[in-house]
């Protein structure tokens, strides 16, 4: 079969090599849109909580018309305001907002830079490369949970699509480009009149548009996630048409009734009803199925097993040697402790600490909006935290480094002397060598209790700009930052596909 590989866009901004603004030198141009070009940047000049590297986003200049200019600075100031007060785990980070003040360059004097933390890659590219991914579930349910967030702190994406979900250096996924996000009043907000349609309602393709923008509402995002899971987990958009104009038309008709859902026979049932829940033909329907209960149902579902691909080559080692196969990977699981993706996680049954689904709201914080209350955004920038209480909440205890002793070290945690943590954030910097956290029951980084028998001898491990609840009741008595908390998942991802 051919491939087709994508011409390369033209730069919407362009920025030579080399050009420097404010501490960062541009290396190379990572994506770019519309109405941005994405450019990979490193620091000339070290900074307190500032990465080494990161994605500088140059928006658009004002070399263009009175009215571009202001629909241009619109688009930043949205983008701003909203990485400037909220700070969730699965939105990207924002370091700091720049101006350029180049005369020399009128195509780039006043084009506002957004410094943000840089991803490994976007499920755009992954799906390109390779449709199906095998991550798709659990990327799904980082990506409800971004939304989930965003909704809960009273915004709206806007432009929901795989170009806009980025994928960190730790699997993890961010949702990005925020510059069609509107602040909700009351039950709907104003955004501008632009969306990428393959991803838009049918009740926004062709919509008034007033002075303030276009009426939207939380269900245009949860439209948005039901294409994209349906082309995350099929390969195939979820109504027929070779083009987006013609997928529109398909579209309409289904809005009017014209023509009824096919979902393709690929799709796992286990997310058959959540895509048609959140493909519902108009708003109202689609109201009754909000980023909260939406969350609970795709992260059991993207823990579900989904449909088996046969292999065509000889038997995985599983088939051939189940014996060996369970043992080894019995061990692995017991020894380790971490995070696979986010989601993926394991019960121990000596009650050690493993990531977990958030609590259910009836045992979880409640907030002043009646939504479940999160507390990681308390964290400081290049520190780890340890919280008593799920979601970030209760009391915290915060290091920048290693601690031998909870107790009596430098940094103490007295709360912890009696009490167990029940939620941990690694928000160290992205610059560091070292992004892990390694946590253990005994002072000078010893196992104590159950982990003494433990290979790797330790309670648990957290991966940087990682964060979650656990399971375990007990208090950690030291932490060091390590290199890597994910040798046991790739030893254990080899045994399953050998």
């Amino acid at each position: 079969m051919a491939t087709h590989e994508r011409a390369p866009q033209p730069h919407v901004v362009p920025v030579p090599k080399g050009y420097r603004v404010g501490r960062w030198e541009i290396r190379r141009p990572i994506a770019s849109g519309a109405f941005a070009t994405v450019y990979a940047a490193r620091a000339t000049t070290p900074a307190d909580g500032l990465p080494t590297r990161a994605a500088l986003k140059f928006l658009a200049t004002g070399t263009r018309t009175p009215r571009q200019v202001r629909h241009l600075r619109d688009l930043a100031e949205r983008e701003v305001e909203l990485l400037s007060r909220l700070h969730a785990p699965r939105l990207i980070r924002m370091f700091e907002a720049l101006t350029v003040d180049d005369p020399d360059h009128p195509e780039l004097d006043g084009a506002t830079v957004l410094v943000l933390e840089q991803a490994e890659d976007s499920l755009d590219a992954v799906l390109d490369r390779t449709p199906r991914p095998g991550t798709g579930p659990l990327v799904l349910a980082q990506v409800c949970a971004g939304l989930h967030q965003l909704h809960r702190a009273g915004w709206v994406h806007g432009d929901l699509k795989p170009a806009n979900v980025l994928l960190m250096k730790d699997g993890t996924a961010r949702l990005a480009d925020f510059s069609t996000a509107a602040e909700l009043d009351g039950t709907h907000a104003y955004a501008p009149g632009f969306a990428t349609r393959d991803y838009t309602p049918p009740e926004l393709l062709w919509p008034e548009i007033s002075a303030r923008g276009t009426l939207i509402r939380p269900t245009a995002d949860i439209w948005a996630f039901g294409v994209l899971a349906h082309l995350v987990l099929t390969g195939t958009h979820p109504l027929p048409g070779a083009t987006p104009e013609a997928r529109c038309d398909a579209a309409a008709r289904y809005a009017r009734g014209a023509e009824e859902l096919r979902l393709s026979p690929e799709l796992p049932e286990s997310w058959r009803q959540i895509i048609s829940d959140c493909l519902a033909r108009t708003h109202e329907e689609r109201a009754s199925h909000d980023t909260e209960a939406l969350l609970s149902r795709v992260e059991q579902a993207a823990g579900g097993a989904g449909p088996v691909r046969r292999r065509r080559h000889r038997p995985g080692f599983r088939r051939r040697h189940p014996v060996l196969a369970a043992v080894l990977t019995g061990v692995l699981l017991a020894t380790a402790c971490v995070t696979v993706a986010g989601y993926a996680y394991v019960n121990h049954e000596d009650g050690t600490p493993v990531y977990t689904a958030l609590p259910a709201a009836s045992k979880a914080p409640i907030g002043p909006n009646g939504k479940v209350a999160y507390g990681y955004h308390r964290c400081p920038a290049d520190s780890v935290c340890f919280f008593s209480e799920h979601n970030g909440n209760g009391e915290m205890c915060s290091w920048r480094g290693d601690d031998t002793d909870w107790q009596s070290g430098d940094d103490t945690c007295p709360w912890a002397a009696g009490r167990p943590v029940r939620s941990v954030y690694n928000n160290t910097a992205a610059q560091r060598d070292l992004e892990g956290v390694a946590y253990f029951r005994g002072a000078d980084f010893s196992p104590a209790g159950l982990d003494r028998r433990r290979p790797v001898q330790r309670t648990g491990c957290t991966s940087i700009n990682s964060m979650g609840n656990l399971s375990g009741t007990y208090a950690p008595r030291s932490h060091r930052l390590v290199s890597d908390c994910f040798a046991f998942t790739a030893i254990i991802d080899t045994l399953t596909h050998w």
